[in-house]
């Protein structure tokens, strides 16, 4: 795996893309990322984006060696700004050929940069989606990422303790699921949730 088979930046943009469709009110909704509001899904963003970024970059520090710890509900004012800024950043980041080389530490985890590298592109697709359903905005993943994270996804949906902490059991989908909704059900979300605030 390499920087040039992988567009982070399509999915960068396609998250920046909702902010802006994210009202106050809706911040203290929930998600389906059990347990987190949307603006804890925000606070999340907020930090992974610093911490791939170190990553892709090969740094170690305070945004990468400690594991995440639960998000905080409160945002700061520029959130909107901040975040647009960080996710692309980490989408130039990760554009390095060098970035998929060697080893990667993020969240106190070290692994082949080519797999971190694919790790970080799930956590910004699918937490986008978090978002979207949360907020009632549309939301598409172009079919290559959604390939490619079905693929890596998948390769352990049968195995929870692999899984464990990670993702939910894998959902059976619908018979006649899109490729999106197989690949959300696989992360063990209900691919029609929905807010009752959305």
């Amino acid at each position: 795996m390499s920087g040039t088979e992988v567009d982070f930046k399509i999915v960068t943009d396609l998250v920046v893309g909702l902010l802006d469709g994210i009202e106050s009110e809706r911040l203290d909704s929930p998600t389906p990322c059990e347990e987190y509001t949307v603006a804890q899904v925000l606070n999340h963003f907020l930090g992974l984006a610093l911490a791939f970024t170190a990553a892709a970059r090969g740094e170690r520090g305070p945004h990468n060696d400690a594991p995440p710890g639960t998000p905080p509900a409160e945002l700061p004012d520029d959130w909107r700004a901040l975040l647009e800024a960080r996710l692309q950043v980490l989408a130039d980041a990760w554009s390095e050929p060098a970035a998929w080389d060697g080893d990667a530490t993020a969240g106190g985890v070290t692994f082949p940069a080519a797999i971190m590298g694919l790790v970080a592109l799930n956590e910004v697709a699918i937490h986008g989606w978090d978002l979207a359903a949360a907020t009632g905005q549309r939301y598409e993943l172009d079919s290559s990422t959604v390939d490619l994270l079905t693929g890596f996804v998948g390769q352990d949906a049968d195995d929870q303790e692999a899984r464990q902490g990670i993702y939910a059991p894998a959902l059976e989908p619908a018979p006649d699921a899109t490729p999106q909704d197989r690949l959300i059900a696989l992360t063990g979300r209900n691919p029609n949730w929905r807010s009752e605030a959305a």
